[in-house]
């Protein structure tokens, strides 16, 4: 029996901000961003838009097709809580009308957490194979205005069942992992915006993968020239194929820089436009993978590195499920990413100021989503969210 990811969705805001604007105004090359870090738009979420209402609708498609009392088990995985105590999951799990029978818990290490809670479901499926477990990643990433990371920004959640006998990815049950204590990002809970040390980040991003890589290769017999494909955590596009370059030198790699690129760039096309969500953009990158590649992937192997700063690395591997494509959600991803509204700088500040109140008063949220799933105002430090 195998155990992997059984369907795949995604969601993101239906604004953007080109970062030709943001260069505008900083008065710089346009390129910077464009080549430098390999982005071109960044999501910006509605008002009435937060992790909840994103993941709730990344998720909607696969439960129209499984039904709500399918899932046995929701895990969210999030660095944007919207609670310290109350899993977001929750809120997710009346959206879409799940059993009450169905347990939800919220997991949190920086962009990591998406990759333990799928490993955890894919250890629940072989314990019980008829369950199907959900795993949600929804996260908006924000920085302080002015700052390099600023133009790093984005939104977005990523839905994916976990199976047996899965019809896109099998996932390979070995496993390398690399924890250590670090300061590199980090967001305090008095703090709405991260903090990063983005040098200091990349080496440390770079360090783990050869550590996590090392420990893989102790306990899998597959080499790096089993590989046919590689989905990095994708802070910034740029960020993959640096990562991808350095893990070949590790392992002596006689491939051209050209082929090299070849065997990420498929999962690159989401992030640049939509920016980095955090948890989630491995796994929308999995996504872009299998819904761009031109080649027919059915038994190619594909390298996952998922890093969470902090930090919390660990490389994995899976098989691509001959038929694949007859379940991906293809058009839908490129309907709703075609359909998105460009935002000017003026507008892009007033999405960006449009934080939540703290003072327990009655606040109502302006209509700006054209998702499924809304916040429709917090009252009394309450979150209200409807089915539109």
């Amino acid at each position: 029996m195998s155990v992997g990811i059984d369907e795949i969705s995604f969601y993101t805001s239906n604004y953007f901000l080109d970062l030709k604007n943001l260069a505008m105004v900083q008065e710089i090359d346009a390129e910077k961003y464009y080549q430098g870090i390999g982005q071109e738009k960044m999501g910006m979420p509605a008002p009435d838009e937060d992790v909840v209402t994103m993941a709730a609708n990344a998720a909607l498609p696969l439960i129209e097709r499984v039904g709500p009392d399918a899932i046995s088990t929701v895990m969210f995985a999030t660095e944007t809580g919207v609670d310290q105590s109350k899993s977001a999951g929750v809120y997710v799990h009346r959206l879409l009308g799940l059993t009450p029978k169905c347990r939800v818990v919220e997991l949190k290490q920086a962009c990591y957490s998406a990759t333990a809670a799928i490993q955890m479901g894919c250890a629940l499926v072989a314990r019980q194979p008829d369950k199907k477990v959900l795993v949600i990643a929804s996260d908006v990433a924000r920085y302080d205005l002015g700052t390099p990371g600023e133009a790093t920004q984005g939104c977005g959640a990523v839905a994916m069942l976990i199976t047996a006998n899965p019809r896109l990815v099998e996932l390979d049950p070995e496993v390398g992992n690399h924890t250590e204590d670090v300061m590199d990002f980090w967001r305090p809970n008095y703090r709405s915006t991260a903090l990063v040390d983005g040098k200091y980040s990349t080496k440390i991003y770079l360090q783990s993968l050869k550590h996590a890589w090392e420990h893989f290769r102790e306990v899998s017999s597959l080499a790096f020239t089993d590989f046919q494909h590689f989905c990095y955590h994708l802070p910034f596009t740029r960020m993959a194929q640096k990562a991808h370059k350095h893990l070949a030198r590790i392992n002596h790699s006689a491939l051209t820089p050209e082929l090299l690129d070849l065997q990420v760039e498929d999962t690159l096309l989401y992030n640049r436009i939509i920016g980095n969500s955090y948890t989630a953009s491995m796994y929308i990158g999995l996504a872009s993978l299998l819904e761009n590649c031109k080649q027919n992937l059915a038994g190619k192997r594909v390298g996952f590195f998922s890093y969470g700063s902090g930090s919390v690395a660990e490389f994995f591997s899976g098989k691509i499920v001959s038929g694949y494509e007859k379940y991906l959600h293809g058009d839908r991803h490129q309907s709703m990413l075609e359909a998105r509204s460009e935002v000017s700088y003026e507008e892009y500040l007033e999405l960006y100021n449009d934080t939540d109140p703290v003072d327990g008063g009655v606040h109502t949220k302006t209509e700006g989503t054209t998702g499924r799933f809304r916040l429709v105002g917090i009252s009394h430090h309450k979150r209200e969210y409807i089915s539109c």
